[in-house]
């Protein structure tokens, strides 16, 4: 697979000078795309009823259009999904992309219209490719295969011809031959229902195969990589797949995970990390630069037209909204996209902060439903990511998954947060473990410090470790198992925290 190897290698990099030029010039690349979308929503039924024939200007837009989350745009799409087409978008829709719903309490279905498959998840896998071998010019993963971990496709519930599943599930479906041909396992296992036997034939035929990358969550890459060992006896999973170089990530955090990765699974520095955006709203962002970790490249010519909003007016239908172009450093946005999906002036539900401009990298800082201010204190994904892996490298720590949420305050009694956490490792101090925590969330949020001052609101957290495996049991008794699925990190709520705790073995 030579000859592949620097065929596609050879095709992926004539991209390269187009993304040169996109960082350039991100004001007119998005302006195109603007163009481009007013145009193609004009004659829809949304595009009708909010006069995009007469839209001249971004300002227009942003003046004549409200800010949409998925409730607004629901009765939209069911139309859609019960068959009627020229809704939201002019093309056919036939899939969609079924959201685990962790910012609400029912699953979300994404239209996936032709145009969004080419001209962004498609482009968006060939230029993450593109990019890792810019960093990685001697790349032999094509000789080998990439293994994919992702959903399920199901009927769409409404009974049309079209169907709904993970976008990774979806995407992998309607992928070219010769994308298939590179990839492990093949379509029948990749799109099982069953995700535990699922699991089984995925570890049965990639242990037998010469994987060279992996694609998905961190999280679920363990699992499987976990049985893989154990069906082959294996201490670390290069002895397995000894010319792996590459594995892709996204959905979580990666750098609590990183050491894990590093030292135990793959120990070997020729393996390299890369980050995207991946989203069932879209292809964000790609980690062009693997010595800049955390950070990625924001795509601008994928049909998405970004705006980004201060986190304080996220729940405003008509906030103050900035383009490309107006954005800030180290600012905290709300993301909002419009999109070749069908999607206008959607709230992803994501956060997001700059890092730099021109080109404009950012890192996802958290979600705008996911974090806790129970007392005015702030805390953001973000914060908790940083003290988890400040905790972790201080006492040897490594974490397989964790949640957090309020204890409220009551009579007599201040409030606290506490937290849920499973170890791949435990630390070789737990009492170290949560003092470094507690000081980090003081050190990084001047909010959460207030509240912490002498424990006149918020006392030091209380923390449980649970057994391995916890996490895992819990999402599948909600039926969140699978590679778009992941363990919420902050609610402003005890809904997690409480269903967790029920029934299980505990100490702090």
């Amino acid at each position: 697979m030579t000859l592949l190897n620097t065929t596609l290698k050879w095709l992926l990099q004539r991209r390269l000078p187009r993304i040169e030029a996109m960082k350039k010039q991100p004001g007119m690349v998005q302006q195109k795309v603007f163009e481009y979308l007013i145009r193609a929503g004009r004659n829809t039924e949304w595009g009708r009823k909010h006069d995009y024939k007469s839209i001249r200007t971004v300002a227009d837009y942003q003046q004549r259009v409200p800010v949409s989350d998925y409730e607004t745009l629901f009765p939209y799409i069911e139309r859609i999904m019960k068959g009627e087409q020229k809704v939201l978008w002019p093309s056919p829709v036939r899939w969609f992309s079924k959201s685990s719903g962790t910012t609400n309490a029912r699953s979300k279905f994404i239209p996936v219209t032709p145009e969004s498959l080419d001209e962004m998840h498609f482009k968006g896998g060939k230029d993450m490719m593109a990019m890792y071998i810019n960093n990685n010019p001697d790349s032999q993963t094509f000789t080998g295969k990439g293994l994919s971990i992702g959903g399920s496709l199901h009927p769409n519930p409404y009974g049309t011809n079209s169907a709904a599943g993970d976008v990774s599930a979806v995407v992998m479906k309607n992928l070219p031959t010769w994308a298939q041909f590179i990839r492990t396992p093949s379509l029948d296992v990749a799109l099982m229902d069953d995700w535990e036997e699922k699991l089984e034939q995925m570890a049965t035929i990639t242990s037998q195969e010469n994987v060279t990358s992996m694609l998905g969550a961190p999280t679920w890459g363990l699992v499987l990589i976990d049985k893989v060992l154990a069906k082959t006896g294996k201490s670390n999973i290069l002895e397995v797949w000894p010319n792996f170089e590459l594995l892709v990530h996204g959905a979580v955090n990666f750098q609590p995970y990183r050491d894990l990765f590093s030292q135990q699974v793959l120990p070997s520095k020729s393996v390299h990390y890369q980050e995207v955006y991946n989203a069932s709203e879209g292809f964000f962002a790609i980690q062009d630069d693997l010595s800049r970790v955390g950070e990625m490249l924001l795509m601008l010519d994928y049909g998405i037209f970004y705006e980004f909003v201060p986190v304080a007016e996220a729940d405003q239908p008509f906030p103050e909204a900035l383009t490309i172009e107006e954005v800030e450093l180290d600012k905290n946005y709300a993301l909002v996209v419009s999109t070749n999906g069908g999607l206008w002036r959607y709230k992803v539900g994501d956060t997001v902060r700059f890092t730099s401009l021109y080109p404009h990298r950012l890192k996802v800082s958290g979600r705008t439903k996911h974090f806790i201010n129970a007392f005015g204190e702030e805390v953001i994904v973000e914060n908790a990511e940083v003290a988890v892996t400040r905790a972790c490298e201080a006492t040897g720590a490594i974490i397989a998954d964790y949640t957090a949420g309020p204890v409220y305050m009551s009579s007599g009694q201040t409030g606290c947060h506490e937290w849920v956490i499973e170890f791949k490792q435990g630390p070789d101090n737990q009492q170290t473990f949560n003092r470094i925590l507690d000081e980090t969330l003081r050190q990084i949020n001047s909010d959460y410090d207030a509240k912490r001052f002498n424990n006149y609101v918020l006392k030091r957290p209380r923390i449980h470790v649970v057994p391995r495996g916890t996490f895992y049991v819990w999402m599948a008794q909600r039926g969140k198992v699978g590679g778009q699925h992941k363990v919420p990190r902050l609610a402003n709520s005890r809904e997690y925290l409480d269903d967790i705790l029920k029934g299980i073995v505990r100490y702090e």
